[in-house]
């Protein structure tokens, strides 16, 4: 008889975790939304999911890339921290938070200090990863339920314990664990009874499971239905707040402190609001919490350290905790949808009226961002704004999802959010939409954009070679010029923008530009160009320090 190989968890296997996660998520997300009634029916659960999983994900191949050209790859180690950083900072909603810290459990134990040099691991390691998972998570909730998916996730820790053999007999029992789990949370949470579904942030789980069995065997297992789960018309009848109502907002950042100061912070936000969940540690923390005062909970995180990443959700009119019937939100004609490189532009772009995507330095937003921006602008026909060549293809596949639901999506090739400015200025809801994006096209298209930054290290550039600390100013993508201050490389790039020509110039100025630079290049263009016109935005914290169009 043949003998069965024995398995493992290796860096390759994570890799492929992480995968298959993403795309079984992705076919199952729509399905897990529609049964999304706890702790608030928002709708959403299987979109967090799906986002928290793609930005693990990336970080896995980030991982990857950096060995492409070498002799081996990375370690298990480097490829489990990867995961579990990656969920961290890309951690959506109460689910994608609460995965995110399951899988930091994981790694707690599978990349402990002295374990950077093991190839793999076996079940019996697997098996402590797996119960440090489930309890790492109930300590991140302030007041942990059951009939959620902490008990499922419970169940699978028990299950695995029971287990006997390699990693593929522990990850089987596992999943085969949280299934029954699942089954049986209607019965332990009333809300879900009564609407006849499993838990949301549980079924979610269970996929992240199977996953994993497929991942380490190599074998499918079938999936899982669930009486109730599958229809989309899902009615809650009970809230999970108590009172009138509930809270009216969802607060998300990361947040930069110490563990003292996270202690604190934890027992300020829980006299706040509910659906608390902090997770993270070594000095990177994810905060989710329900609030009525958004600005409170802000604040909370400021006086424990440095938010940032920080997303408001307002509850809807009708609201989702109150546990009534909401007719469906009948969708807008048209939408636009807008990258944007800062506070202040989304600030901006909101008023005219966009639905915007906050764009950090060196984070970018995923396909599956832009896509749930894409469905939260709720319209028949929306118009993409990515602001960035680089997002070029990010924003091509997210608009190819949305079409396929549906939505008639049209991609504007806007390279800065100068020109994705020029392009809404036009906009005109009310003509055909095709009239409409050819002259946000046209608008954007005839609008010329520069940067100017600070280089970070020495390098060549089309300009000559720079070194850390210089200024550079990039005109239309390209080094143009190279110079010792901001404002003064500033008014070079400007004077070359203008000797083509242009009627109207903007200024965006970020956070670390100088006061007097908008003041100084709005005089120069009085004095030297006596028919242009110039507005100047406040970008607020942008990757440039300041940003220019010129029409």
């Amino acid at each position: 008889m043949a003998q069965v190989p024995q398995t493992f968890l290796d860096a390759l296997a994570v890799r492929t975790w992480c995968g298959l996660a993403l795309r079984s998520l992705g076919r199952a997300r729509e399905e897990i939304d529609a049964i999304n009634v706890y702790p608030v029916a928002d709708g959403d659960t299987g979109t967090n999911l799906y986002l928290t999983v793609e930005s693990a994900t990336a970080a896995v191949e980030a991982v990857f890339t950096g060995y492409e050209h070498g002799a081996e790859g990375p370690s298990l180690a480097d490829a489990l921290r990867a995961m579990a950083h990656g969920a961290l900072i890309g951690a959506r909603g109460n689910s994608g938070t609460i995965l995110a810290q399951l899988l930091r459990g994981m790694t707690q134990v599978l990349a402990a200090d002295g374990a950077g040099d093991v190839p793999h691991v076996d079940g019996i390691a697997l098996r402590r990863a797996l119960r440090r998972a489930a309890d790492a998570a109930r300590e991140a909730v302030a007041h942990p339920v059951e009939g959620t998916v902490l008990t499922v996730a419970s169940a699978a820790a028990d299950a695995a314990d029971g287990a006997e053999g390699d990693c593929g007999s522990v990850v089987l029992a596992a999943y085969e664990g949280a299934r029954a789990a699942l089954a049986a949370t209607p019965r332990q949470l009333a809300v879900l009874g009564r609407a006849g579904v499993v838990d949301a942030g549980g079924r979610g789980l269970v996929t992240v499971l199977a996953s994993l069995v497929e991942a380490v065997t190599g074998e499918t297992v079938p999936e899982a239905t669930y009486a109730g789960s599958a229809g989309t018309d899902v009615c809650p009848e009970t809230p999970e707040h108590t009172g009138e109502g509930g809270p009216a907002y969802e607060v998300i950042y990361l947040l930069e402190a110490g563990d003292a100061a996270v202690a604190r912070l934890r027992e300020r936000l829980d006299t706040l609001g509910d659906s608390l969940v902090v997770v993270g540690g070594d000095g990177l923390w994810n905060v989710h919490v329900h609030v009525d005062d958004a600005g409170a909970a802000v604040e909370a995180g400021v006086e424990a350290g440095r938010p940032h990443r920080i997303r408001i959700t307002h509850f809807a009119a009708g609201d989702v905790h109150t546990g009534r019937e909401r007719p469906p939100r009948e969708p807008a004609q048209r939408a636009v949808v807008a990258v944007v490189p800062g506070e202040g532009l989304a600030g901006l772009y909101a008023e005219a009226g966009a639905t915007t995507v906050l764009a950090r330095p060196g984070e970018p937003p995923a396909s599956g961002e832009l896509a749930q921006a894409l469905r939260r602008a709720h319209a028949r026909e929306v118009v993409l704004l990515p602001n960035d060549a680089e997002l070029r293809h990010t924003a091509a596949a997210a608009a190819e999802q949305v079409r396929a639901e549906g939505v008639r999506v049209a991609l504007i090739p806007t390279r800065s959010a100068v020109q994705g400015i020029a392009a809404l200025a036009v906009h005109e809801p009310e003509r055909r939409f095709d009239e409409d994006v050819v002259q946000m096209t046209s608008a954007a298209g005839a609008t010329r954009y520069a940067e100017v930054l600070v280089a970070e290290r020495q390098s060549w550039t089309t300009a000559g070679i720079c070194q850390a600390g210089d200024v550079l100013g990039l005109i239309d993508g390209d080094v143009a010029v190279i110079g010792p201050d901001l404002t003064g490389t500033a008014e070079t790039v400007l004077d070359r923008m203008l000797q083509a020509g242009g009627e109207l110039v903007t200024l965006v100025v970020g956070d670390d530009a100088p006061e007097a630079v908008a003041d100084r290049l709005e005089a120069r263009v009085r004095e030297c160009y006596l028919a242009v016109d110039t507005v100047v935005y406040r970008g607020g914290r942008q990757g440039a320090p300041l940003l220019i169009g010129v029409e």
